[in-house]
């Protein structure tokens, strides 16, 4: 369909009959069988074509419920959710612009980020898709902005940035084919390295997969997870880099940058396995939360760290060992049963093995549930079986960063 004529099918929705369709939606799951019935009754009342667009928008809505809170309000593509930062991670990265005038946000897609950027300024929003420049500009309306947001569909590479002071820039990374390969984008990450001589203070979003050695010296990679699911990376320009590398845990907010020390012992496993957060993994910071714990690994090559004490952090998961042996699958199931294990969660690092295929071999019936943890000790095949620690509660005892 023209894009013409999807923004047509859109400005419908925002006339009068298009908005008493939408609340009558508000809130309902349509998919499915009922999905189907309640089309057939709403087509009695609305023209078909606007009932099919509204039941789009309502189904996009449901699913972006998760990243945004305002999407019962929002318009979508699907591209566009799927591609969109959650707006907890765009309202962390906006900080990086206090202090700008006015920011560009180029490949806006539909508005994520520029609703976040505008809370601390100005924003000229760019994307050469006239939906997603639509889209953004009534989202900007619904998140009370759009009198500090400008947007205009053009290629990025075309856009004068003499007038703004910030550039923010989410290359596309998806075409009609699909997702493009790792490394590749729309504009390509060498364009938006060389934005700086533009316009001082840039930020990119990557894909978590960024290799470290395509960034620059002096520029910043941050890697964000939203509690223990790594959603993407950032590279920042030298004038916005505070580190080298980061790892960064929301919601909360809390932060870990390299910092020089001496080389992280290797011993057996403790009393406690520490799994560190992929944020930290990813940013190669393991060593460094190792040393800010005091605890030590139990391999060289392996992301897992061991302590003696229940260690509670941001960065990583405490797991409390209760057996650890060398690997040997014939003798598992009779190792947990004998721990009155039930039911396992198992977590592998450093060591080849199916998964599915063990979950189905090992037949438990007791009464814990517990962690497998598949891994190598001093490069040995090794198994650890874990329970979880609770995290303490206000007054319980504070955080280890």
């Amino acid at each position: 369909m023209r894009a013409v004529d999807v923004i047509a099918g859109l400005e419908a929705l925002t006339g009068p009959q298009g908005r008493a369709l939408q609340e009558r939606l508000r809130g309902l799951d349509v998919g499915g069988a009922e999905g189907l019935r309640l089309g057939t009754q709403l087509r009695r009342e609305f023209p078909t074509q606007l009932v099919i667009d509204a039941m789009a928008q309502q189904e996009l809505r449901r699913r972006a419920s998760a990243k945004f809170r305002l999407a019962a309000d929002m318009f979508f593509t699907r591209d566009g959710w799927e591609q969109a930062s959650a707006e907890v991670v765009s309202t962390h990265r906006r900080t990086r612009f206090r202090g700008c005038a006015r920011v560009a946000d180029l490949c806006c897609g539909i508005g994520g980020d520029l609703v976040a950027i505008a809370a601390e300024c100005a924003v000229r929003a760019v994307d050469r898709d006239p939906v997603h420049v639509w889209m953004a500009r009534q989202n900007a309306r619904v998140h009370g902005v759009a009198e500090r947001v400008d947007t205009g569909e053009a290629d990025v590479r075309d856009v004068d940035l003499a007038d703004v002071d910030g550039v923010f820039v989410d290359p596309a990374r998806r075409s009609g084919a699909g997702r493009k390969r790792l490394g590749e984008s729309e504009p390509p990450l060498e364009w938006c390295l060389e934005l700086p001589r533009r316009v001082g203070k840039v930020g990119i979003k990557a894909a978590p997969g960024i290799p470290h050695d395509v960034v620059p010296e002096g520029w910043e990679l941050e890697f964000v997870a939203v509690d223990r699911e790594l959603k993407e990376a950032a590279v920042w320009s030298p004038a916005l880099a505070t580190a080298r590398t980061r790892a960064t845990v929301l919601p909360a907010g809390d932060t870990l940058v390299a910092e020089p020390g001496t080389p992280v012992a290797v011993g057996e496993p403790a009393e406690f396995l520490l799994d560190p957060n992929p944020a930290v993994t990813r940013a190669g910071l393991v060593e460094d939360l190792a040393r800010g714990l005091d605890v030590h690994k139990i391999d060289e090559q392996i992301a897992f760290l061991t302590a003696d004490r229940a260690v509670h952090t941001p960065f990583a998961r405490t797991l409390r060992v209760i057996d650890s042996a060398p690997w040997n699958q014939k003798q598992l199931p009779a190792r947990l049963r004998a721990l009155d294990v039930g039911a396992v969660d198992i977590r592998r690092r450093g060591l080849a093995g199916d998964v599915d295929a063990l979950h189905r071999k090992l037949r438990l019936s007791g009464s814990r549930r517990a962690t497998l943890v598949m891994t190598r000790v001093r490069d040995r095949p090794w198994a650890l079986v874990c329970l979880d620690v609770p995290v303490p509660g206000p007054g319980d005892g504070s955080l280890v960063p």
